[in-house]
């Protein structure tokens, strides 16, 4: 059967095992350094925990060492991925082709999404050259997906939820020019989510103050079964510095759709056990900027966010009162004290304050500044519902099937776990018979399957016995807490293990060649090994990255299918009816700082796409 995962975000130990508790299959976190979050890194000692929690139900912890290096990193790097090997993970995610030059520990190597993962002779040399799988870039389609599936063997990674880079993946400089700050070694700036002003060649201002650059967040939730359809065998929610509130309920959100999907198609989850949720997942009841599904179905719906890029959160009504405390709302405002409010005020941006108390329409807030007479509300912190999600039991249970037989000198109590997974116990008992063998019955099977606290549940109890015995509880205990251990062991022995198909510094034992032959600054070679890979492998001309201190002026730092043009309804292949008029161009971006982007529209060409300029 197709063997499917659901991977989650870990900013840390906590939110990576509430993730294994919520049904993840696996889940990825930051190494201590070199991951493209630099605020969401973790120590050793914590992955190691991380990966021990949840090989238990033989999912996989997968570390980010995915930023580029400089020539003085690569040696603290290779120690790095020794380390995160020893600390159990299962694959490590990189960026940087330099590392493919070390002495890497036998991992499988996951093709970070900053590798420009968007075409299939690209995924194809990665390949080639040692990666198990790739990550594939946030803006294709689905016809691209599937033609990079049919040009390549290796593991296909595509996000499904969460926030979107308007940049194509690792093609992005706009936070280096602009501030010094490198997406490309885990710093960005985000400046995609600052306010800009539209302005046309002549000057004259088309959209002024708006977030031109940010967008929507995605949600793939509907378009599971075509990904799968795709060739996708791993579906990535985004969020490495999303809190455990939000993990848990995103991650329990997708893992009851894609059970589902997986009903359907007969394919199987990538780890064991099933989960029982303490709550009903919403994704909506946490952080969002309203959803999309992007370009996965071509040029389409607005994928854009312009007005904020915060959690604008659910409506809640409209302002119909304001007195001197409080403020009233067309009708009985589902809302309650410790509740998280936002509007826009007079000024278009978006503000927020608490709830203090609720009497029937009138609302209390802890502050009252801005709110007029029809005004809609949102609410963008569902105070109860976070609270239900923290408070939570979550179970992850592997179902067992259990039977007990005589031994020589005793009884032994055999499991067969759903992966297939055997284990056996025994404990010596005198063979005494007991004067009430139906209730005896009902003792064993009741005392046999509470499996407690462990990773275990009960499927079936079966008493394979001529005669019911006589049997201490406190004996039943021992045989089923020493069952319990030894499965334990039997699992962690039996433990899938990911088999690298190539040597990871293997790239030196061929010389496939890579599908450019030269390579400008966006090819993101920031150090020697890099330079010495992308030669061997018959590029010519290579410009080092920006981050080698490139002067940016001039240059293009960004390339989006995102669209300013077509989100205004101006595209020149989408005139409408009647088509509008375009203003001259070029366009430019201005910044609250004065700095100028000129935008230069590629309409004609293919698969049309929006340049940034840095001037």
């Amino acid at each position: 059967m197709l063997s499917l995962e659901l991977l989650a975000p870990a900013k840390d130990l906590e939110c990576g095992q509430a993730a294994i508790d919520c049904g993840a299959d696996a889940v990825y976190i930051g190494a201590p350094r070199f991951g493209a979050r630099e605020a969401a890194g973790n120590a050793i000692a914590d992955i190691e925990k991380l990966a021990a929690y949840a090989h238990r139900m033989w999912a996989r912890v997968y570390a980010t060492v995915n930023t580029l290096l400089r020539d003085d990193e690569l040696a603290e790097a290779e120690r790095l991925c020794r380390q995160l090997h020893q600390a159990g993970v299962d694959g490590l995610i990189i960026q940087d082709v330099g590392l493919l030059e070390c002495d890497l520990p036998p991992l499988p190597l996951i093709a970070s999404t900053q590798m420009h993962n968007h075409s299939a002779e690209r995924v194809a040399f990665w390949e080639k050259v040692g990666f198990s799988r790739a990550i594939l870039a946030r803006e294709l389609d689905l016809d691209q997906i599937r033609a990079i599936r049919t040009a390549t063997s290796i593991e296909l990674e595509v996000f499904i939820h969460g926030a979107l880079c308007v940049s194509m993946s690792g093609q992005c400089s706009l936070s280096y020019a602009m501030g010094g700050r490198s997406g490309n070694r885990g710093q960005c700036a985000q400046p995609c989510r600052r306010l800009y002003c539209l302005q046309d060649a002549a000057g004259a201002t088309l959209v002024r103050d708006k977030h031109l650059l940010s967008l929507r967040d995605l949600n793939l939730t509907a378009e599971l079964r075509e990904l799968i359809e795709s060739g996708v065998t791993s579906f990535k929610i985004e969020g490495r510095l999303k809190n455990k509130a939000y993990v848990m309920n995103v991650v329990g959100h997708y893992r009851r759709k894609l059970d589902a999907v997986l009903a359907e198609v007969g394919g199987r989850r990538a780890s064991s056990g099933t989960t029982t949720l303490g709550f009903e997942p919403d994704p909506d009841k946490t952080f969002n900027r309203g959803y999309t599904t992007y370009f996965l179905h071509g040029r389409g719906a607005a994928v854009a966010s312009p007005d904020s890029p915060k959690h604008v959160g659910e409506s809640v009504g409209r302002v119909v009162d304001v007195r001197r405390d409080s403020f009233a709302l067309e009708a009985a405002a589902p809302l309650h004290s410790g509740d998280g409010l936002s509007f826009f005020g007079r000024d278009q941006e978006l503000h927020g304050t608490v709830v203090n108390q609720i009497d029937g329409t009138a609302v209390f807030p802890e502050k009252l500044g801005g709110i007029e007479r029809g005004l809609r509300v949102f609410r963008n912190h569902d105070h109860a519902f976070v609270n239900q999600v923290m408070r939570s039991r979550n179970q992850r249970r592997i179902g067992v099937n259990l039977r007990l037989r005589e031994s020589a000198t005793g009884f032994r109590l055999e499991a067969s776990d759903e992966d297939g997974v055997t284990a056996s116990s025994e404990i010596e008992s005198q063979h005494a018979w007991a004067d009430q063998p139906a209730q005896a019955r009902l003792v064993f099977e009741r005392q046999l399957a509470k499996l407690g606290a462990s990773e275990f549940c009960a499927s079936r109890v079966e008493l394979d016995l001529p005669r019911m015995p006589h049997v201490p509880l406190a004996t039943l205990n021992g045989l089923r807490r020493g069952l319990v251990e030894e499965l334990r062991r039997q699992r962690a022995r039996l433990l899938p293990v990911r088999v690298v198909t190539h040597a990871p510094q293997g790239s030196h034992l061929n010389d496939a060649p890579f599908p450019e032959r030269d390579l400008s600054f966006l090819g993101n070679v920031l150090n020697q090994k890099a330079a010495s890979f992308y030669r061997r492998h018959g590029v010519g001309r290579i410009e080092p990255a920006a981050e080698s201190g490139l002067d940016m002026h001039g240059r293009k730092v960004m390339t989006t299918r995102t669209c300013i043009k077509y989100e205004m309804g101006l595209c020149p292949r989408d005139p409408g009816d009647p088509p509008r008029r375009c203003p001259a161009e070029p366009w430019f971006l201005v910044d609250d700082e004065g700095r100028r982007l000129r935008l230069d529209f590629r309409c004609q060409q293919g698969d049309c796409v929006m340049e940034i300029v840095y001037l």
